[in-house]
């Protein structure tokens, strides 16, 4: 019998890996700082607050940014892998290497009162559930669940709750498997950051796969399904079957299109695709998927391209491709990572050369350490504009940027003259109408604001056209799916 895919990418390969280029803006090819074991090879190790201080790159740092690390990440969450640190940041660069600032905490991630107040608390050798306490309450502070997510997009199943979901536009619901929680490595911005650190009540997570599929059957306007975390690819393939395979029975779920799988390990931990030892059945699934007749999304976030041109993740989404499956990227436009035109239309055009697919630029969420990483919208949009036109028409595919904010994901147009009036364009791409979908509005010219409810209406307006029904459907606690109709409109409670 002739060896498939799997059984010739699970014959590993000697050498080191080579041919990695650095930092933001910079387009001068050189060899990944790898230890010269092949990263293939590796086990996966991870790097948190108890044991960074051995790893060697991080005990040759400064005491003083070790002790930014340690403060920062007794509120943030933190935690990177032997990958990461081995294979994809430029210890040469420290701290401006975007990939340190992605995944290491920063000092000014915190205000400058909250910080102190962590530090001295470490410092005179606080206990920690005093730590704890003191860091909760900083985490209270920093808005942990932004866009309703709580208390707008949670769905109800006869008459309960289903805290592992969120269903906040019409066609997609998001399920966030128990298991699943967790990543490789955890981003600096991330805007889940509260599944991370123990916060009481704001953790989403489910394991009932059978509650999962009446929802589904229960709502024809569904047709996808967004595994999601976390990143549900840190579990086993063995459980991740669990939940997706009941979908795909003969004549369960027929108005499921597609399973979308939302990820960061083509970038974190690639070896999940390649040499870990049920790499072979996680693909395996994924041709289950497409074998199904629906799509197999596999929603990958790629924040700066040293994390894609690594030959083990391009080898990695090259397995994923080779089962049928279809890579939408995705990456939130991030200061002192990405915030360059130049790094995004590498990594944009990267992307389409390794048959991906560019699909969304979002303006980093109004939660953590947002400040350290937001940009003015005008800025977001300028930056975008200037890598948009690097581009050729296969990754202009990239919608951006996108506030993924409570009423639905807003474009920023730009900036434009209207009625003699300096204005903001902006569309809705998702609503929880969809009837919003499309429609373009304007806001007043604010080169400051940040996110959309630092937005005015222009010309007068007291309002955005939305504003109304938007509050109507928010009127009631749970998902305005349990108060609308198929085609999304509001109907009698």
């Amino acid at each position: 019998m002739a060896r498939s895919t799997f059984d010739y990418y699970s014959t590993r390969e000697p050498g080191s890996l080579l041919g990695r280029t650095r930092s933001v803006g910079d387009a001068s090819p050189r060899a990944f700082p790898g230890s010269g074991a092949p990263a293939s090879e590796d086990r996966y190790e991870a790097i948190t607050l108890k044991n960074f201080e051995t790893v060697p790159q991080l005990r040759r740092l400064p005491y003083e940014l070790r002790r930014d690390i340690r403060v920062v990440g007794s509120v943030l969450p933190f935690k990177s892998n032997r990958y990461v640190v081995e294979e994809l940041i430029d210890w040469d660069r420290i701290p401006e290497d975007p990939m340190f600032q992605l995944t290491f905490p920063q000092r000014e991630m915190l205000e400058p009162e909250h910080y102190a107040r962590i530090a001295a608390l470490i410092d005179a050798g606080a206990s920690p559930r005093e730590l704890k306490a003191t860091a909760d309450g900083i985490r209270y502070a920093l808005n942990p669940h932004p866009a309703g997510q709580v208390d707008h997009n949670v769905p109800m199943l006869e008459g309960h709750p289903l805290p592992g979901m969120q269903h906040k536009y019409r066609e997609t619901a998001l399920f966030f498997p128990s298991q699943g929680q967790t990543c490789h490595a955890y981003c600096s911005y991330c805007f889940r950051w509260p599944q991370f650190v123990g916060l009481e009540g704001q953790k989403f997570a489910m394991k009932e796969a059978e509650l999962l599929t009446r929802y589904v059957q229960q709502h024809p306007e569904l047709t996808d399904i967004l595994f999601t975390g976390g990143d549900p690819l840190v579990m086993r393939t063995s459980l991740l079957r669990s939940y997706i395979e009941p979908l795909l029975e003969p004549g369960v779920a027929p108005n499921l299109r597609t399973i979308r799988v939302g990820s960061k390990a083509l970038a974190y931990w690639p070896q999940r695709f390649v040499t870990d030892d049920d790499a072979d059945d996680l693909l395996r699934l994924f041709e289950r998927v497409v074998a199904s007749g629906r799509q197999l999304a596999y929603m990958a976030h790629f924040n700066h391209w040293a994390e894609l041109e690594h030959p083990l993740a391009t080898r990695a989404l090259a397995r994923v491709r080779e089962t049928g499956a279809v890579v939408r990227t995705q990456t939130p436009i991030v200061r002192h990572v990405n915030a360059d035109p130049g790094v995004l239309a590498r990594m944009w055009q990267g992307q389409v050369q390794r048959g991906a697919v560019p699909y969304y630029l979002f303006v980093a969420r109004d939660t953590g350490a947002h400040r350290y990483f937001e940009l003015p919208l005008l800025d977001c949009w300028r930056v975008f504009r200037r890598a948009y036109q690097q581009l050729s028409g296969l990754a202009r595919t990239v919608r951006g940027p996108v506030m993924s904010a409570t009423p639905g994901k807003v474009q920023v147009l730009g900036a434009a003259r209207a009625g003699g009036e300096r204005v903001i364009a902006l569309r809705f791409l998702q609503g929880r109408n969809p009837d919003w979908v499309g429609r373009p509005f304007f806001a007043k010219y604010d080169a400051e604001a940040t996110w959309l409810d630092g937005l005015r209406p222009a010309f007068g307006e007291q309002e955005f056209f939305y504003e109304p029904e938007l509050r109507e459907l928010l009127s009631t606690p749970g998902s305005p799916w349990s108060r609308t109709s198929a085609q999304g409109r509001v109907v009698d409670a």
